[in-house]
This record gives C-alpha cells, structure tokens and sequence, in this order.
C-alpha cells in the first residue's frame, strides 16, 4: 500500500494515498478509516475520509500523557499509523451497502434536465437513462450535512456548475456539476444543475444514525413518476 504521511497544524495529520481519484485509491481510504473506527484508539478525535486522502484529528494533550515521550505528538501518532499502516494485509476487503435511491427527473424537480440535455446534444430521457443506469460510489460527505460527493457519472451527461447559484435548493434534489452527481440532503443555495429530486430523506439530526447515505455506500438511481414521489416522500429507506 503507498502513502505519504503530513502534518496538518498541531492536531492533525493527513494520509494521502494517491493523486488520482479512482476506486482502487479511495478502497485504500476506506480500509485504513474502517480499521480505526473499529479499533478507536484513545488518542483518535475523528476521521475525515475524501477523494485521495484521510485527516485524523488527534488529542496532543492525550499523547503527552499517556505516552510520556520527549518526541512530538506528530511524531507519537506516525509511529503508531505507520505500525497500522504495515499490518494490514492487501486482501482485506470493504463491506459495502448498496442503497436504491427513487428520482422524479425533470419538471419541477429537475428544472436544469432540459440545460443539461441540450449542453450534451442529447434528449431529457437519455439524460435520464444514463444518470440511472449507472453503479456509483460515494466518496465523501461533505458541503452541508449527510451531502453525498457520487463518483462514476458518464461524461455523456456532464455539465458546468451554474454561473449564479441558486439560494434555496429543496431536500432532496440531484444535481450535477461536472462529471459528479450529488444530492442535497437540506435546503441550501447551491451551484449545481438541477436534474431531479428524491422523497427519501437524506438527513434528520434526531435520528441515531442522522445521514442516510455513507462514505463507501454503492448508489444506484430508479426514475418514478410525479405520483410516486408523492407515495414515498419523507420515507427513508436503504
């Protein structure tokens, strides 16, 4: 497995695993993040997964005294990473949910599927079947709460992110901006084109889990009619 260890302030340290977004790199992000949130180790804050790259975010003030060492604390957590780093066997594989996520494309729920479709010389419903035929990874959460960043959209459909963005995108609407797709799990403005929208519900913070969706999770999107969306709104679902 390659990496490169770095310091991130006085309380953190980033593990990069690669340049380049791919699957192959973002399983090594994953490993290495399930691995320390099984194991908590005492001196881990949290573990902020991305693309290419995993932050941990670690308490100095608990390595000065449980390890009573001369050695900075930075240096404390790369010796303790490194020895994580090297015992783990290449074979391990991520377990991965696959969740089915409905969409109402176009309309009032995907006011940008008509920009979308003629930015590509295409028609709205083969935007619709190339959006929902393909298998996606979420790579990260991140923007606003439970916001899945969905990796693996086709080129055929990719778009530029809005000029002026909008100020008050409802829950549950799919946008695209570039070659990702994502969807906004509360109302927030936001720059991305408008294809669709789901009922399910992304986040709710009283629940035990709040976000729906998780870093790792597999996506696959399933076209329903108006009248569908209004039987399933507000229900969520894996």
């Amino acid at each position: 497995m390659n990496y490169s260890l770095h310091p991130l302030g006085d309380r953190a340290i980033l593990i990069e695993f690669g340049k380049e977004i791919d699957e192959e790199t973002y399983n090594s992000v994953r490993k290495i993040s399930n691995i320390l949130e099984s194991e908590q180790p005492e001196w881990l804050i949290e573990v902020v997964p991305a693309y290419t790259t995993l932050t941990l975010f670690y308490s100095p003030e608990y390595v000065y005294r449980a390890f009573q060492e001369s050695r900075l604390p930075y240096e404390v957590i790369t010796s303790e990473l490194k020895r994580l780093l090297d015992r783990l066997q290449p074979s391990i594989k991520n377990e991965q949910r696959r969740v089915e996520i409905p969409i109402c494309y176009g309309g009032e729920y995907g006011p940008d599927l008509v920009y979308v479709a003629k930015y590509n010389y295409l028609t709205e419903q083969e935007v619709i079947e190339i959006h929902s035929s393909g298998d996606y990874l979420i790579y990260m959460l991140g923007f606003a709460p439970g916001f899945p960043y969905i990796g693996g959209m086709s080129k055929e459909i990719s778009a530029p992110r809005r000029k002026s963005p909008r100020q008050n995108i409802p829950p549950g609407t799919v946008g695209i901006a570039g070659e990702q797709t994502g969807i906004y799990p509360i109302e927030t403005p936001g720059g991305w084109q408008l294809i669709g929208r789901t009922p399910l519900k992304l986040f709710n913070p009283t629940d035990s889990s709040p976000t729906l969706l998780q870093a790792g999770d597999r996506v696959q999107f399933k076209p329903i009619s108006p009248e569908e969306y209004v039987s399933l709104e507000g229900e969520r679902q894996c």
